[in-house]
């Protein structure tokens, strides 16, 4: 083995600065903390009830990127170049955009059925992925599973699917004296209306019944089935809520009017059957089917000179339509657990597996907005395994 030798004539290496030593403390610091929010977890929160009664507005949570492994950034890097003006006036700065290959590094768990899962929302088609809204939903359906909902129940390939107690709908509620004992009874089953002071729903008259009041309210079966046996309850029914056209009828959202020429007219509550698309899949296109997949072939897996047809309801490329298509990676549905009120996979189809950021794993804080001072904690929620 040899030794390095030094040459004894050369000046000694000045020690670092204080100023020195922190910067780089700083740097080192920042590239850590960076790399291990891109790679292991990052923390959110709840900013909306589209997940209740799973998930409150107000939870903090823990998201674990090493479930499903974390992914290469799909934002193009800006790579500055140096080149020469063709008038000979000298050298000019100026920039390139790289795309770099996604890839996602291997995990510990593929996504399963009924995992909470963040993902980057994939209708902002104005922004790279990473770059986009993140959502949390339920994943309710894999690639390869065939969805359909009949009265609010999720069935997957023909079979009942598991319901999570959490899930809540909308309902009408009848009562002819809206008191305390109501707000008290609204309180105790956790029916919460955040647009509302206080955080609970108000009555409003109904119109067909002179002297009775309607509540709207949003709540679990089991606290439905329990309003259902208070003798100041008159009736309690599903509330099934306005919404536009959904996906495939609708094929691309608000991004475009491209629609399916064979409409099915779902709604939130009776829906399907839609398949799931899964990597390797070839699929017929068809007038019937071909709304489903426009999406997927034009956006998420990046192929050329793709267009839609309105008149014949078919996806064309470079011109001339496209009868058949080969999926290159996998797809899910997700949903939120508050089913009337949450946009998702019913708005605006399928969730690609280079949009998912990872699995929603611990609450570690929860803060109730509409509670005072001394109760803003839900001690009860913390350091909860979400499920």
């Amino acid at each position: 083995m040899s030794l390095l030798k030094t040459d004894p004539t050369a000046p000694p290496k000045q020690p670092k600065t204080k100023t020195r030593e922190w910067a780089d403390s700083l740097i080192f610091a920042i590239v850590a903390a960076t790399l291990i929010r891109w790679a292991t977890f990052e923390a959110y929160t709840i900013p909306s009830p589209s997940m209740e009664n799973s998930l409150l507005v107000g939870d903090y949570l823990f998201v674990s990127k090493l479930h499903y492994g974390p992914i290469t950034p799909q934002t193009p890097l800006q790579v500055p170049l140096t080149h020469q003006t063709i008038w000979g006036t000298g050298l000019q700065s100026y920039s390139e955009l790289i795309q770099l290959p996604t890839y996602r590094l291997p995990g510990f768990s593929e996504i399963k059925r009924n995992d909470v899962v963040v993902f980057h929302v994939p209708h902002e088609t104005q922004y790279p992925a990473d770059l986009r809204t993140n959502y949390i939903k339920r994943c309710v359906a894999v690639a390869g599973d065939t969805l359909e909902i009949r009265n609010g129940q999720v069935f997957l390939n023909g079979k009942p699917g598991e319901n999570v107690p959490g899930l809540q709908t909308d309902y009408l509620m009848q009562i002819d004296n809206p008191n305390d004992e109501v707000a008290n009874a609204l309180r105790a089953q956790g029916v919460v209306d955040y647009t509302m002071p206080g955080g609970l729903p108000q009555p409003v008259g109904n119109g067909d019944k002179p002297g009775s009041f309607i509540y709207k309210i949003s709540c679990t079966k089991a606290a439905a089935d329990y309003f259902r046996k208070q003798p100041y309850v008159k009736a309690i029914e599903v509330y099934q809520p306005p919404v536009p056209p959904l996906f495939p009828d609708k094929a691309d959202f608000t991004n475009s009017d491209a629609t399916s020429i064979t409409p099915r007219k779902w709604n939130l509550d009776n829906y399907g059957p839609l398949p799931i698309p899964k990597k390797g899949q070839t699929i017929a296109l068809t007038p019937a089917n071909a709304a489903i997949y426009y999406k997927i072939v034009a956006r998420y897996e990046h192929n050329a000179g793709i267009t839609w047809n309105n008149q014949d309801g078919m996806i064309y490329q470079n011109g001339k339509p496209l009868t058949s298509y080969t999926v290159k990676q996998n797809y899910y549905m997700m949903m939120g657990d508050n089913r009337h009120n949450s946009e998702d996979s019913r708005f605006w189809g399928f969730v690609p597996a280079d949009h998912v950021v990872g699995k929603a794993v611990l609450i570690w804080l929860s803060i109730d907005p509409n509670a005072d001072f001394w109760h803003k904690v839900r001690w009860s929620r913390l350091f909860n395994i979400i499920h």
